[in-house]
């Protein structure tokens, strides 16, 4: 029983329902930002979503900067085991 003056508390069950992996890029200057939802976040898939940034978001640009946490996934290999060695290489440049 509370007493004049004590804070009620309240206490839950958290139940989890299930997650998701969010790829998120980013050029806060130009306004610009691209959200990719997905189930898993695999090398494979930051890989593919990297090959998408360079053609399709900035096919011509000569150099792209990222700035990455430390995701085990976020390593050049993603690209060597993602696509052939001669396509990685670019993709590195």
């Amino acid at each position: 029983m509370l007493k004049p003056g004590q804070v009620q508390k309240e206490d839950y069950e958290y139940i989890r329902k299930g997650s998701c992996s969010l790829f998120m890029f980013t050029e806060p200057l130009a306004g610009w930002r691209h959200v990719q939802a997905s189930e898993r976040r695999t090398k494979s898939d930051w890989a593919l979503q990297i090959q998408e940034l360079l053609e399709v978001d900035y096919p011509e640009a000569k150099r792209i900067r990222l700035v990455m946490d430390n995701l085990n996934t976020h390593t050049i290999s993603s690209l060597y085991e993602t696509f052939a060695p001669e396509q990685a290489l670019a993709r590195n440049g």
